[in-house]
């Protein structure tokens, strides 16, 4: 089962690769340009929707991938510094968004988006991208985490409804299909 999820049989598929990187595209804009900042670790942005959307898509890999180009180019476009610590969080939400679709394909799909949406902000945008920060900005871990949790609260709630609806849509459930060749059971 294990061998079958990281097979990366989506790196040979041009047009998975171009999507991937229309995806990391998407969350570039959305996180670096239409974000809303408040201060230094608060961003409320839909960043992670498009990473998400790549692992549920493409899978674990291809996702990892997505976050990664989205977090290095997008940071290289801005300006900012290369955080690693900020960059492993995107390589991780879009890893566990492919793993934990692909490993609960018997789950009700609300329930596995709910799983995929809480899993992906509560590790990766406030653990791993708080800690991250903290060491940045020399800001305490605990107050850094307690202040994001509430941002990601809302943003997580928005995510998960943009995800249902883009999910239960047959018009882009029917691109994956055409691109991938293969019918994720939903």
């Amino acid at each position: 089962m294990f061998k079958k999820l990281f097979v990366p049989q989506n790196f040979g598929n041009l047009k998975v690769l171009i999507t991937a990187t229309f995806f990391a595209s998407v969350s570039i804009v959305c996180g670096k340009f239409l974000a809303f900042n408040v201060g230094d670790i608060l961003r409320f942005s839909f960043e992670n929707l498009p990473i998400i959307l790549s692992g549920i898509a493409f899978g674990p890999l291809v996702g990892a991938f997505t976050g990664l180009i989205a977090d290095v180019v997008g940071c290289l476009l801005r300006g900012y510094a290369l955080n690693p610590i900020l960059t492993l969080a995107a390589i991780f939400i879009g890893f566990a968004a492919g793993f934990i679709f692909n490993t609960t394909k018997k789950w009700n799909v609300y329930l596995r988006l709910l799983l995929i949406v809480f899993l992906c902000h509560a590790i990766g945008s406030v653990l791993i991208k708080s800690y991250g920060l903290s060491l940045w900005y020399s800001l305490p871990f605990g107050v850094t985490v307690i202040e994001r949790s509430i941002n990601y609260l809302i943003v997580a709630a928005a995510e998960f409804i943009f995800l249902i609806l883009l999910i239960k849509n047959k018009s882009f459930y029917g691109q994956i299909i055409k691109m991938t060749g293969v019918k994720n059971e939903l």
